[in-house]
């Protein structure tokens, strides 16, 4: 019996072992055409081609979301959890970034700031796919074995552990173990105090803290070593207080340097959410203004890289690892999205009356605010955590929000089967994908007030705005207003007679 036992448990083991890689290769041969078709979306060179090209992709993208929004499901280590949700988001925001800037870049063949800002999207689009990859195969197909770097939580962690074995031994380890990890660790606050954007009473208040944590640190090695030479089997008295001041001082380490990440993160959120720059940038690249566009460009690069020095602050103190993930796929985020908006108002700026052009900034622009709302409820995480506060789980930052045209990652609560949930959001893709053609061809009239121009407009406006509120989405939030929208807004004819699809007309 043991051993059909044993035959047993073996061959259920291999059967989860294939199905396991069954699915691993379903991943990786969707990764595969995805890729064939970003190649050859890469290479078209009418409009009428790209969307016939982008529909394929749209498909394939929907398919590549099910399968690895399922593998995300079934990880169980949350680092690859976090990082799959990572990577996803960024494919997600990067195939409606890929619709406006290749149809910018197809419309100005001869832009160099449309092929930039283009040539951008699709690079982080295939490092995206092979993250994904490289999570679900365990491997590192490009070489790079992406270490995360050390944080100051996780140093002030493995010192205190560290102090607090000495309790139960005082042999445990050796005096100089303690002493590096304490240096380690004040050498790592550099990050904090040799920032330009850290004042100098917050500089102050940190050098402070780590000369204390140095003090405590060697009175303690002053007292481990005469317990030591007193030969001691147990923790003294003077040991285990300077164990309860050095636990103390590192602590407080650890609050001081949270109360400034946190504080400077609140600080720019409040100052960013405005959108004091990305409003100017719209205004000067619609007007044309090339001067002001590189002002402006200049203050949004500023912001850029003080959000970047943010998040990398609040890594350190975030208080676990895939919340320091979500940290460095926000620092990346900022670092990337910030000179795609510029690329993109310099094409605006060149084309001011392009409408696809004006398009595409808008959708670098929303990018940029919803990286915003990820950073201020990171930071509420990072909050609860320190805090102690972890409550019920909450999903995944980088996972899709209301507010955003989610061709690929959307769920859609409205329905229960998958296939339907499928073929739904291929209709979105494809409607999204007619409304950009019929702002192509519009362009092309003469007459921008002519009734077939506004007619043709207001039908795409309102279908694709009717798609949206069946996800929960967009300008319409209830049942009255899509009524509204179907009856009056964009149905009445310019005229002012009887609403368009009257039984009559």
């Amino acid at each position: 019996m043991v051993k059909a036992a044993r035959l047993l448990l073996s061959s259920v083991t291999k059967v989860l072992v294939l199905a396991d890689r069954i699915v691993i290769k379903q991943i990786v041969t969707s990764r595969n055409k995805v890729l064939v078709t970003l190649d050859h979306l890469e290479r078209v060179s009418t409009f009428q081609e790209f969307v016939q090209i982008f529909s394929q992709f749209g498909n394939e993208m929907v398919e590549f979301a099910h399968l690895t929004g399922d593998r995300q499901n079934d990880l169980k280590d949350e680092k690859k959890k976090a990082r799959m949700a990572a990577a996803r988001a960024v494919l997600e925001k990067c195939t409606m970034m890929l619709l406006t800037a290749s149809k910018t870049c197809l419309r100005h063949p001869d832009c160099e700031s449309a092929r930039i800002n283009k040539d951008a999207v699709f690079h982080r689009m295939r490092c995206a796919l092979e993250q994904v990859i490289e999570i679900v195969t365990e491997s590192r197909s490009c070489g790079e074995n992406k270490i995360l770097p050390a944080s100051i939580y996780d140093g002030i962690k493995d010192f205190k552990s560290g102090v607090e074995c000495l309790r139960e031994n005082l042999y445990a380890l050796p005096l100089q173990s303690v002493s590096g990890q304490m240096e380690a660790l004040v050498e790592r606050t550099e990050d904090f105090t040799d920032s330009p954007y850290t004042s100098h009473e917050q500089r102050q208040a940190i050098l402070g803290v780590c000369q204390l944590v140095r003090q405590d640190t060697e009175q303690l090695a002053h007292a481990w070593v005469e317990a030591q030479s007193a030969h001691a089997k147990e923790a003294t008295e003077q040991v285990e207080v300077a164990i309860l001041k050095t636990c103390q001082s590192i602590s407080e380490l650890r609050r001081e340097l949270h109360k400034v990440a946190v504080g400077r993160a609140s600080d720019l959120l409040k100052v960013h959410g405005e959108q004091l720059p990305l409003r100017a940038l719209k205004a000067a690249g619609a007007e044309g203004n090339l001067e002001a566009v590189a002002e402006f460009s200049r203050t949004l690069t500023e912001q850029k890289e003080q959000l970047v020095e943010t998040c990398r602050l609040l890594y350190h103190v975030s208080g676990s690892e895939p919340l320091e993930i979500t940290c460095i796929h926000a620092e990346e985020t900022f670092h990337v999205i910030g000179p795609q908006i510029i690329s993109a108002v310099q094409t605006l700026a060149l084309h001011p009356s392009s409408k696809i052009a004006k398009e595409n900034l808008e959708v670098f622009c929303e990018a940029w605010e919803s990286q915003l709302c990820d950073m201020a409820l990171l930071l509420r995480e990072i909050n609860d955590i320190f805090e102690g506060r972890r409550g019920d789980k909450r999903p995944y930052l980088s996972l899709p929000r209301p507010g955003y045209i989610h061709i690929c990652f959307v769920s859609l609560t409205i329905c229960g089967c998958e296939q339907e949930q499928t073929s739904i959001a291929k209709l979105g893709l494809e409607l999204r994908l007619l409304s950009s053609d019929v702002d192509t061809e519009v362009e092309k009239w003469e007459e921008q007030e002519h009734d077939v121009v506004r007619q043709s407009q207001s039908l795409a406006s309102m279908a694709y705005n009717m798609h949206l509120f069946t996800r929960g989405e967009g300008l319409l939030k209830t049942t009255l207003d899509l009524f509204h929208q179907a009856e009056v807004r964009p149905l009445i004819n310019p005229k002012g007679s009887r609403p368009l699809g009257h039984s009559s007309d």
